[in-house]
């Protein structure tokens, strides 16, 4: 009888355990940095601060790499719920929607906290668009200002003329046609292959994106003309996080924005950990000159023009708003 008693307890335990199993949600969320970048750390613990809030109730999976979709797909396998959450590059995406590409405009603002002065413009509208899109905002993260890497001396719009230029964006391929070099569209995973078999002469990007892929080894100058300071975007399906307990979501809403404020902080960390490690691995660091500042300024203010034009009063707006608030 004991015996009889001992096995419907453990069966019953034994299906409680199931049961509870499948109660917990999986999520897969995808990125295309490599794990030791500091966008990945945070999203792992991210990950690991929305485990712990809701007590195991949902857990999240980052696939770092690009091992889950490369950088182009992401945003689309979010909207379609083949990934329940995301990270992508906003200025990537600036031909789909014009305000994904605002923190990509040249010398609109060049320190961090003008940079959030302008990502708080563009939210409202960042946030209406992803959910017309099936998509929820969950936290953005600015990256390190972009500035110019090269094998030769930039000195003046000029230095920049032929030579063969990476582009990521809309704006990055509109400079290079505007100081005359020929862009060549280049993904960060293909990066150091691009440098190393001179399918690329230079590129504008951040001083961690440089540091990751030790663009040292390749490249003799960074320029530091600090021309914007773009950001990644991490959002999830709509309808994955509407599935969720008012509890789960609440744990991931709140987690989401204790790593909005991490990522920030930890962005302008790296910006000078990366600028020595550059330095360290022989990389001159230079400051733009008067010339080279006079000419981006030109290049500058064409395409912001031509981006409000292209953005409507949707674009306007944003940056009004953002002016406003300087």
């Amino acid at each position: 009888m004991k015996r009889r008693t001992f096995f419907v307890t453990a069966l019953v335990a034994g299906l409680g355990l199931t049961v509870q199993a499948q109660a917990a949600t999986q999520w897969d969320l995808a990125s295309a940095y490599p794990a030791f970048n500091f966008h990945s750390q945070n999203l792992t613990q991210f990950a690991k601060d929305v485990d712990a809030a809701t007590q195991g109730d949902l857990k999240i999976t980052v696939h770092a790499g690009a091992s889950l979709f490369k950088m182009p797909e992401i945003k689309r396998a979010v909207q379609g719920n083949q990934a329940q959450a995301g990270e992508f590059f906003m200025v990537s995406f600036q031909n789909e929607w014009q305000p994904f590409g605002i923190d990509g405009l040249p010398f609109l603002a060049g320190n961090y906290d003008e940079a959030w002065k302008l990502y708080q413009a563009q939210k409202p509208a960042l946030q209406k668009k992803l959910d017309q899109q099936g998509m929820v905002l969950l936290y953005a993260v600015a990256w390190p200002p972009q500035s110019i890497y090269s094998n030769k001396p930039v000195n003046s719009g000029a230095d920049l003329k032929g030579m063969k230029w990476r582009v990521y964006s809309p704006t990055t391929a509109r400079i290079g046609e505007l100081v005359g070099a020929q862009p060549v569209t280049i993904q960060e995973a293909e990066l150091s292959q691009a440098l190393a078999t001179g399918v690329i002469e230079g590129l504008i990007t951040s001083s961690a994106t440089g540091a990751d892929n030790k663009l040292y080894e390749n490249m003799k100058y960074f320029t530091n003309v600090q021309a914007w300071i773009p950001k990644n975007a991490v959002v999830a399906n709509k309808k994955a996080v509407e599935a969720l307990s008012p509890a789960s979501r609440d744990a991931l809403l709140k987690a989401a924005a204790d790593a909005e404020k991490r990522g920030w902080e930890a962005s302008r960390k790296v910006d000078a950990d990366s600028i020595a490690k550059l330095k360290a691995g022989g990389m001159e660091i230079v400051e733009p000159s008067a010339q080279l500042k006079a000419d981006l300024a030109k290049v500058g203010d064409t395409v912001i023009q031509e981006w409000t034009a292209k953005a409507g009063d949707e674009g306007k707006q944003i940056l009004d708003t953002y002016r406003a608030s300087r």
